[in-house]
């Protein structure tokens, strides 16, 4: 191939790698986000299970220790929910990651195809260099005679 369409293909791979890590990136984010509301409906839960606590010490008829109950249950569904959301999450960033290395992958084989050119030309270059360097020697020599 000659070296712009190669140059064409890595500049394409380092697009899709680019919108690759932005996406990779917005994932990580997610489960970050997830994984930070996860963590605060548990601790709403535990502050709220020692609101009944001190609830209950000081006396609680049974219609209030109900709502406490079906609230604590509630939470206990969100947290739940919240859970799945990150599996979710993961799976997203997993097959992101996975997206990000093969785009990678695509670009580092461009890399590589135009290093191999690049060597071959200095190589054929440096040969021709070689063989007008003889020539001239020779020519040099020949004419000294």
């Amino acid at each position: 191939m000659v070296k712009s369409q190669l140059q064409t293909l890595i500049e394409l791979a380092e697009s899709e790698l680019d919108v690759a890590t932005k996406s990779l990136g917005r994932a990580v984010k997610a489960k970050d986000d997830a994984d930070a509301q996860l963590t605060m409906l548990v601790q709403y839960r535990s502050d709220y299970e020692d609101k009944l606590q001190n609830h209950a010490q000081r006396g609680l008829n049974v219609a209030q220790f109900a709502n406490f109950q079906a609230f604590i249950g509630k939470l206990d569904q969100a947290i739940e929910g919240q859970k799945k959301i990150i599996v979710d999450a993961e799976y997203r960033v997993k097959s992101a990651t996975l997206h990000w290395q093969e785009c990678e992958k695509k670009r580092l084989s461009y890399q590589v195809l135009i290093d191999k050119n690049q060597r071959q030309a200095q190589l054929k270059e440096a040969k021709r260099d070689q063989k007008q360097t003889d020539e001239l020697a020779t020519r040099t020599l020949f004419y000294k005679r």
